[in-house]
C-alpha cells in the first residue's frame, strides 16, 4: 500500500525494487491508477500507461535512444520530460514528477 505525503505518493522503498525491463519501462499502480515509470540514463520519469493517440499500452512500448517514449501501436513518440508528442500532432501524454530520496521513491500525483 503506497504511503501518501501531501501529493507525493511513495511507490517503493528503493529504486532497486522497481524492475525496468529491456524496454526501460515499468508499470505500477498508484492510488488505483496504473502508471508507467521510464528510466533514461540515471533518471526516472512517471507517465500515463495508455497512449492518448490510439490507446496503446505504453508498458509494451519502449524508451528509445533519443529519450522518447514510443507507443507500440503506431510508434507515436512522446518527449519523456514534457509529455508532448515529438511529431507535432498535438497529443500530450500526462506525466508526473518523480523524486528518489533516501526514504524511498515518490511520485507527485497532484501535478
Amino acid at each position: 500500500m503506497p504511503v501518501e505525503n501531501n501529493n507525493w505518493v511513495k511507490i517503493a522503498e528503493d529504486i532497486s525494487e522497481i524492475y525496468f525491463g529491456a524496454n526501460n519501462i515499468a508499470e505500477r499502480e498508484v492510488g488505483g491508477k496504473k502508471i508507467c515509470l521510464g528510466k533514461l540514463n540515471d533518471m526516472v520519469f512517471a507517465f500515463a500507461s495508455v497512449c492518448p493517440h490510439a490507446g496503446g499500452f505504453l508498458a509494451e512500448g519502449c524508451i528509445n535512444a533519443s529519450g522518447h517514449i514510443v507507443c507500440p501501436v503506431h510508434s507515436y513518440k512522446f518527449n519523456i520530460r514534457t509529455g508532448y508528442n515529438v511529431s507535432g500532432e498535438g497529443y500530450y501524454l500526462k506525466h508526473w514528477p518523480v523524486a528518489i530520496r533516501a526514504d524511498g521513491v515518490f511520485v507527485d500525483m497532484g501535478k
